[in-house]
């Protein structure tokens, strides 16, 4: 997957595409492939890099979601759950079962929770990750070691999925390329283009590397860019009302020690009604989240001082050793593309709204998908090419993504060790640190991180800056903040290298990256 090749083919292509696709996260990747297996035409186009926003900082879940079953919300359950099971069958190189143990501290708890477990296992049929059961206190902690004991009654343990969300971002647009689609990142929307009948057939496009502005034809335009649904639909439409409340979830990453062993810990409800999940993740841990309303899109949202001091006193509270800001190795938030309902007339709070995905046709003929959450992602593509395909007036064909495996699937990955997550494409990986050994050693004892996956990610995964890399190609900044700054000249020095760029850009994507970085550090007081 290399953008040269990517615009090369762009500037080949002869005719109408049958879909062009705005946004290059979860939704529209998935959109993507879904359009590009059924043998359609179809262009995605990315304003910044793949997963840029909120697709690269969810709490690394695929799951049928607890907190939407307390909420009676059983028919997204059932779909997430279904999806999970999916997800897993087609890329288990970076889905894995996960144990979570919901730890008792009062008499009621252990029956509770213990019958809704039994309820989201049922749900989950044959799909299901592994059957709950009650523990004993001796037992909890044996799965939890370093909980706070005092007052430990017991706990539930159950089953769901984790994975690493801009990898399997990473590996999907791969996938779309593989299928015959074109995949561009950097290149950003900047207006619609009507027929004369007021139609929306196609874009305008800008690079944002060249400065070079391209018009697009289409025959359906498809607009899936998470939290930025509403600017897309007022280049349609500039009446068009807001349909999304934005919703910042912030979470914080630790080290192992705080956390070791292969289980999670998920608090259903806090002393303030959120839900908190502790949870292994790349030898670390990560805590989160949290749920604060915010007043609109960002790239880069900042956690808040309230979210950060929540989440440390509350993992000080189920934790042995109390965390404090020093321990904190990265900082990050994201924020939820939440749809409004308007029967609640935009008073709900927006941990109560659904995360249930909306398609809507406007009567231009612009189709947006919105909302939902990053496990269903494919049945929300489903759902939207199944409508496109007749507004596009294209012939009609099955989905054939349940069964289709992600760039990458590899039943047993786990034996490429530290490069499990490249899963079928770890052997080249491993033959470019065999042929180049200075490739194989570690930039930083912090990170694992190496130069050979710096090159693989500027040859064969599209990453153009050095924020592509060390935020979402590898996961450095997620995993320590300090040390992703630390390492950055030599990464940029092994990108220009690669890519053929000059001092002076380094320079400049070393600066960028801080700037953007800075924000990943526990602020000190």
């Amino acid at each position: 997957m290399q953008r040269d090749a990517g615009i090369e083919a762009l500037e080949a292509h002869d005719g109408l595409w049958d879909f062009i696709i705005i946004g290059g996260g979860a939704t529209g990747l998935g959109v993507g492939i879904e359009a590009a297996s059924r043998g359609y035409d179809t262009l995605l186009l990315e304003q910044h890099d793949f997963a840029k926003a909120t697709s690269s900082k969810s709490t690394k879940l695929v799951h049928g979601g607890v907190r939407y079953l307390q909420q009676g919300n059983i028919s997204l359950v059932l779909e997430a759950l279904k999806e999970r099971g999916l997800l897993q069958k087609n890329a288990p190189h970076l889905v894995h079962n996960l144990a979570f143990v919901v730890p008792n501290y009062d008499w009621w708890e252990g029956p509770f929770y213990g019958i809704g477990m039994k309820v989201y296992d049922m749900l989950a049929g044959r799909q299901n990750f592994g059957r709950s059961k009650q523990l004993s206190l001796s037992d909890t902690l044996e799965h939890l070691p370093t909980i706070e004991p005092e007052g430990l009654r017991g706990g539930v343990i159950y089953y769901d999925g984790q994975f690493d969300d801009a990898r399997l971002a990473v590996n999907m647009a791969q996938t779309f390329v593989e299928q015959g689609g074109v995949a561009l990142n950097y290149m950003k929307v900047t207006g619609l283009h009507k027929a004369d009948d007021g139609y929306v057939n196609g874009v305008q496009a800008e690079c944002q590397e060249s400065g070079t502005t391209l018009d697009l034809k289409a025959r359906a335009v498809i607009n899936a860019t998470g939290i930025f649904t509403d600017s897309i639909r007022k280049m349609d439409d500039p009446d068009a009302h807001d349909t999304l409340r934005p919703s910042q979830g912030t979470h914080i990453v630790l080290p192992r020690e705080f956390l070791p062993g292969d289980t999670a810990i998920m608090v259903p409800k806090t002393d303030d009604g959120r839900v908190l999940f502790a949870i292994p993740w790349n030898d670390r841990v990560v805590v989160g989240t949290t749920d604060e309303e915010v007043d609109g899109p960002s790239m880069e949202p900042v956690p808040m001082e309230k979210e950060l001091k929540f989440l440390v006193e509350h993992t000080g509270r189920y934790l042995v050793k109390d965390p404090t800001p020093d321990d904190v190795l990265s900082v990050f938030a994201g924020i939820r593309p939440l749809v409004t309902d308007p029967s609640k007339g935009g008073d709900a709070d927006t941990s109560e709204i659904s995360r249930d995905h909306v398609l809507h046709i406007s009567n231009n003929g612009l189709v947006t998908i919105s909302g939902g959450k990053w496990t269903t992602y494919r049945k929300m593509a489903e759902d939207t090419i199944d409508q496109a395909a007749t507004l596009a007036n294209v012939e009609e064909k099955p989905s054939v993504t349940a069964n289709l495996h992600i760039h990458g699937w590899h039943e047993h990955a786990e034996k490429f060790g530290e490069l499990s997550k490249y899963g079928s494409d770890a052997p080249a990986l491993q033959r470019l640190m065999r042929d180049n050994p200075e490739w194989g050693e570690a930039y930083d004892e912090r990170l694992p991180v190496r130069p050979a996956q710096v090159v693989w990610g500027a040859r064969h995964e599209m990453a153009r800056t050095l924020e592509d890399v060390l935020a979402r190609r590898t996961r450095s900044l997620l995993l320590d903040a300090q040390a992703s700054i630390d390492i950055a000249p030599r990464v940029a020095a092994h990108m220009a290298e690669e890519m053929g760029h000059d001092q002076a850009w380094q320079d400049e994507q070393v600066e960028a990256f801080t700037e953007v970085a800075r924000n990943y550090l526990m602020p000190t007081s």
